[in-house]
């Protein structure tokens, strides 16, 4: 197989403070050490805006927080994983978790946006929308108002030769339904997907 096509290596790395306990994933071993460097940026400059949306520096004596990471992509040379923060502030009802994802090309270090999945002037905002639609009906998921489309830079993660396209808690259902999350395959998208963008290459060929 072709070496640039294989797994890239993964570190854990840990931030451990009182109260605080976050994980999170360093990319080691790329040929290009620029793109190594960017990913690794990437995924640092997110777990830091994690624990600032949390609220951490503004309490940090009363706050409680756990960081963790999972590898939801990991070939073609494509790397996508999730980066999740749980916050508990003190006399708050309960704690409140925030999920990001970063999907980044292993040769050049890009990051990828949702918009750069797709052909430039295709309507995913649409077509996204239309078969998420579709899914909140099959599945009875319970609405906190009506579903009026996802936006143009929603959180999505690659896995499994599938878009996941995910929404924030309070963002879409009630706390207790989790997160809201919406796969859908590729061959759903292959009219309007780029084909050398990160879901593009994970179509057969």
């Amino acid at each position: 197989m072709d070496p640039t096509q294989l797994p890239v290596q993964i570190q854990t790395v840990s931030i451990i403070l009182p109260n605080v306990t976050i994980y999170y994933p360093m990319v080691t071993g790329l040929q290009n050490a620029n793109a190594e460097e960017s990913i690794n940026q990437a995924i640092y400059q997110q777990v830091q805006a994690l624990i600032a949306q949390q609220g951490f520096y503004q309490n940090p004596a009363g706050t409680q927080m756990t960081g963790y990471y999972e590898i939801k992509t990991n070939e073609r040379g494509i790397l996508s994983l999730t980066l999740g923060n749980y916050a508990y502030i003190q006399y708050h009802a309960h704690g409140l978790t925030i999920l990001k994802a970063i999907t980044a090309d292993i040769h050049t270090g890009r990051i990828y946006r949702l918009q750069d999945l797709f052909k430039p002037g295709s309507d995913y905002v649409r077509r996204l929308s239309d078969l998420i639609r579709v899914q909140i009906r099959q599945r009875n998921i319970p609405l906190l108002n009506d579903f009026k489309g996802i936006r143009p830079d929603q959180d999505f993660y690659i896995a499994d030769k599938s878009l996941v396209v995910y929404f924030q808690l309070y963002e879409m259902t009630p706390y207790y339904y989790g997160f809201p999350m919406f796969p859908i395959s590729v061959y759903e998208l292959q009219d309007i997907l780029d084909e050398n963008g990160p879901l593009g290459k994970m179509l057969p060929g």
